[in-house]
C-alpha cells in the first residue's frame, strides 16, 4: 500500500472537518490542531482552505466524470449502464465519505473552480438522462419524465456517504445489488 504524502493527510483530515462542522466553520487552526501540528507549516504543504476544498470536490467529480465516460462508451442495455452507475457511486462513496459530504454541501463555496464543477455537475446529469431517455424509447424503462427519474435515483445514490459510515460491515457488492433492485426494480412483489 502507498504511503500517505502530508498533503494527502491534509486533505483527508480536512475533508473529515468539513463533514463534522462545515467548510466555513473550519479554520486552518482547526487543521493544524487535529494533524498536531502548528498552523503555520501547514502552508508548507498548501496553500489554503480553498485549495483544499477545490481538490477534494473537484477530484471527485473527475473521478464520476471518467466513471460516467467509460459507462456511455460501453455497448451495454441502459439497465446495465444504469447499473454501472449505482456501482460507480457506491464505490466512490465508499472510498469518500467525507469528501463526499464537502462535494454534496460544500461546493457552493469554490470559487475559481466553481465554474467547471457546475459544468462537471450539469454534463453528468444530462449524460444520466441521456441514458433515461434512450431506455425509455427502446422500451427497457417505463415512460417516465426522465428528470424525476435522474433526481430520484441521484438523491439516493448522492446520500450513501451518510449511510455507509453507519453500517459496521457494509459488503458494497451487496448494497450494490440491493440498490440495483430498488432503484431500478422498484420495490413492488
Amino acid at each position: 500500500m502507498k504511503q500517505e504524502t502530508r498533503q494527502e493527510e491534509i486533505i483527508r483530515v480536512a475533508a473529515k472537518l468539513f463533514k463534522e462542522k462545515g467548510y466555513s466553520a473550519v479554520t486552518m487552526r482547526d487543521l493544524a490542531t487535529a494533524m498536531n501540528i502548528k498552523a503555520a507549516s501547514l502552508y508548507n504543504h498548501i496553500n489554503s482552505k480553498q485549495d483544499i476544498l477545490e481538490s477534494i470536490i473537484i477530484s471527485i467529480a473527475e473521478k464520476f466524470t471518467v466513471g460516467m465516460t467509460s459507462v456511455l462508451a460501453s455497448n451495454a442495455t441502459c439497465i446495465e449502464k444504469l447499473k454501472e452507475i449505482i456501482a460507480l457511486h457506491v464505490e466512490i462513496s465508499s472510498q469518500n465519505i467525507y469528501g463526499m459530504a464537502a462535494l454534496n454541501h460544500d461546493w457552493m463555496h469554490l470559487e475559481s473552480q466553481l465554474n467547471h464543477y457546475k459544468k462537471l455537475r450539469s454534463d453528468y446529469e444530462n449524460d444520466f438522462k441521456t441514458i433515461l431517455i434512450e431506455g425509455v424509447n427502446s422500451g427497457e424503462i417505463i415512460d417516465i419524465k426522465p428528470d424525476v427519474m435522474m433526481f430520484s435515483i441521484l438523491t439516493t445514490l448522492r446520500s450513501l456517504y451518510l449511510w455507509i459510515p453507519k453500517k459496521e460491515d457494509v459488503n458494497l457488492k451487496e448494497l450494490t445489488n440491493n440498490l440495483n433492485e430498488i432503484l431500478i426494480k422498484g420495490v413492488v412483489k
